[in-house]
Protein backbone atom coordinates (compact mmCIF):
# COMPACT_ATOMS: atom_id res chain seq x y z
CA UNK A 1 0.00 0.00 0.00
CA UNK A 2 1.47 3.13 -0.70
CA UNK A 3 2.20 5.15 2.08
CA UNK A 4 1.35 9.26 2.67
CA UNK A 5 3.08 12.24 4.03
CA UNK A 6 2.87 13.22 8.12
CA UNK A 7 1.77 16.28 9.49
CA UNK A 8 4.02 18.54 11.82
CA UNK A 9 2.91 15.93 14.71
CA UNK A 10 4.31 12.67 12.80
CA UNK A 11 0.98 11.55 12.37
CA UNK A 12 -2.14 12.91 9.98
CA UNK A 13 -5.67 14.00 10.68
CA UNK A 14 -8.26 11.19 8.69
CA UNK A 15 -8.89 14.05 6.41
CA UNK A 16 -5.43 14.65 5.71
CA UNK A 17 -4.73 10.97 4.95
CA UNK A 18 -7.78 10.65 2.84
CA UNK A 19 -6.95 13.64 0.77
CA UNK A 20 -3.06 12.51 0.70
CA UNK A 21 -4.12 9.30 -1.57
CA UNK A 22 -4.16 12.02 -4.46
CA UNK A 23 -0.52 13.24 -3.62
CA UNK A 24 0.63 11.02 -6.06
CA UNK A 25 4.24 11.89 -5.62
CA UNK A 26 3.97 12.83 -2.19
CA UNK A 27 5.11 16.12 -1.73
CA UNK A 28 2.35 17.61 0.61
CA UNK A 29 0.78 19.38 -2.79
CA UNK A 30 -2.11 17.78 -5.08
CA UNK A 31 -2.23 19.10 -8.40
CA UNK A 32 -4.97 18.77 -11.10
CA UNK A 33 -3.24 16.27 -12.51
CA UNK A 34 -2.38 14.49 -9.54
CA UNK A 35 -6.11 14.01 -8.43
CA UNK A 36 -6.97 12.51 -12.47
CA UNK A 37 -3.86 10.42 -11.74
CA UNK A 38 -5.86 9.09 -8.14
CA UNK A 39 -8.94 9.30 -9.48
CA UNK A 40 -8.05 6.94 -12.64
CA UNK A 41 -6.48 4.75 -10.04
CA UNK A 42 -9.57 4.02 -8.13
CA UNK A 43 -11.16 3.32 -11.19
CA UNK A 44 -12.81 6.87 -12.01
CA UNK A 45 -13.32 7.02 -16.41
CA UNK A 46 -11.94 10.03 -17.92
CA UNK A 47 -14.42 12.44 -18.09
CA UNK A 48 -15.03 11.40 -14.59
CA UNK A 49 -11.44 11.89 -13.94
CA UNK A 50 -11.10 15.22 -15.54
CA UNK A 51 -14.37 16.35 -13.78
CA UNK A 52 -13.25 15.96 -10.35
CA UNK A 53 -9.55 17.60 -10.93
CA UNK A 54 -11.06 20.54 -12.10
CA UNK A 55 -14.02 20.93 -9.66
CA UNK A 56 -11.84 19.85 -6.42
CA UNK A 57 -8.74 21.51 -7.36
CA UNK A 58 -10.63 24.52 -7.93
CA UNK A 59 -13.03 24.45 -5.40
CA UNK A 60 -9.90 23.63 -2.60
CA UNK A 61 -6.87 25.69 -4.06
CA UNK A 62 -7.61 28.98 -2.68
CA UNK A 63 -8.77 27.12 0.42
CA UNK A 64 -5.83 25.47 1.19
CA UNK A 65 -3.12 27.93 -0.45
CA UNK A 66 -0.04 29.00 1.85
CA UNK A 67 0.55 32.67 0.48
CA UNK A 68 -1.50 35.53 -0.31
CA UNK A 69 -1.75 35.09 -3.89
CA UNK A 70 -3.33 31.58 -5.72
CA UNK A 71 -1.05 29.74 -8.14
CA UNK A 72 -2.64 28.98 -11.51
CA UNK A 73 -1.74 25.63 -10.53
CA UNK A 74 -4.49 24.95 -8.55
CA UNK A 75 -2.35 23.18 -6.33
CA UNK A 76 -4.41 21.89 -2.94
CA UNK A 77 -1.84 21.80 0.02
CA UNK A 78 -2.80 18.37 2.29
CA UNK A 79 -1.35 20.29 5.73
CA UNK A 80 -4.27 23.08 5.23
CA UNK A 81 -6.70 20.73 4.08
CA UNK A 82 -8.90 21.39 6.78
CA UNK A 83 -9.10 25.18 5.35
CA UNK A 84 -11.28 23.55 3.01
CA UNK A 85 -14.39 21.62 4.84
CA UNK A 86 -17.38 22.94 3.24
CA UNK A 87 -20.55 24.08 5.16
CA UNK A 88 -21.98 20.28 5.01
CA UNK A 89 -18.82 18.73 6.12
CA UNK A 90 -21.12 17.85 9.60
CA UNK A 91 -23.50 16.64 7.46
CA UNK A 92 -23.95 14.30 4.63
CA UNK A 93 -26.03 17.37 3.02
CA UNK A 94 -26.95 20.67 3.46
CA UNK A 95 -30.50 22.35 4.01
CA UNK A 96 -31.58 21.87 0.66
CA UNK A 97 -29.45 18.62 -0.66
CA UNK A 98 -26.60 20.14 -2.20
CA UNK A 99 -22.64 21.71 -2.27
CA UNK A 100 -19.62 19.56 -2.73
CA UNK A 101 -20.76 16.58 -0.62
CA UNK A 102 -23.47 15.90 -3.10
CA UNK A 103 -21.09 15.14 -6.13
CA UNK A 104 -18.74 13.41 -3.64
CA UNK A 105 -21.65 10.87 -2.01
CA UNK A 106 -22.72 9.90 -5.47
CA UNK A 107 -18.79 9.38 -7.06
CA UNK A 108 -18.28 6.97 -3.88
CA UNK A 109 -21.65 5.15 -4.49
CA UNK A 110 -20.53 4.87 -7.96
CA UNK A 111 -17.10 3.58 -7.19
CA UNK A 112 -18.06 1.58 -4.51
CA UNK A 113 -21.26 -0.14 -4.54
CA UNK A 114 -21.18 -3.89 -4.25
CA UNK A 115 -23.17 -5.96 -6.21
CA UNK A 116 -26.60 -5.36 -5.09
CA UNK A 117 -26.17 -2.00 -5.67
CA UNK A 118 -25.70 -0.87 -1.77
CA UNK A 119 -23.09 1.01 -0.23
CA UNK A 120 -21.35 -0.63 2.83
CA UNK A 121 -20.80 0.87 6.28
CA UNK A 122 -17.40 -0.48 6.02
CA UNK A 123 -16.65 1.13 2.99
CA UNK A 124 -17.93 4.13 4.69
CA UNK A 125 -15.81 4.22 7.28
CA UNK A 126 -12.65 3.57 5.17
CA UNK A 127 -13.77 7.10 3.19
CA UNK A 128 -14.07 8.88 6.48
CA UNK A 129 -10.83 7.12 7.95
CA UNK A 130 -8.53 7.64 4.73
CA UNK A 131 -7.98 4.26 3.90
CA UNK A 132 -10.62 3.56 1.54
CA UNK A 133 -8.38 5.24 -1.63
CA UNK A 134 -5.07 3.33 -0.84
CA UNK A 135 -7.41 0.11 -0.64
CA UNK A 136 -9.39 0.17 -4.17
CA UNK A 137 -6.11 1.41 -6.09
CA UNK A 138 -4.58 -1.55 -4.44
CA UNK A 139 -7.45 -4.01 -5.42
CA UNK A 140 -7.29 -3.00 -8.83
CA UNK A 141 -3.73 -3.09 -9.14
CA UNK A 142 -3.84 -6.49 -8.12
CA UNK A 143 -6.93 -7.51 -10.30
CA UNK A 144 -4.89 -6.28 -13.55
CA UNK A 145 -1.92 -7.70 -12.63
CA UNK A 146 -3.68 -11.45 -12.52
CA UNK A 147 -5.34 -10.68 -15.77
Amino acid sequence: MASSPADIDGEMTPLQKHASFFDRNKDGVIYPWETFRGFRAIGGGVGQSIVAAVFINGLLAPKTRTGKFLSPLLPIYVKNISKGKHGSDSGAYDAQGRLGASAEWKALFSLCKDDNGLLPKETVRAAYDGSLFFKMEEEISSSKRKA
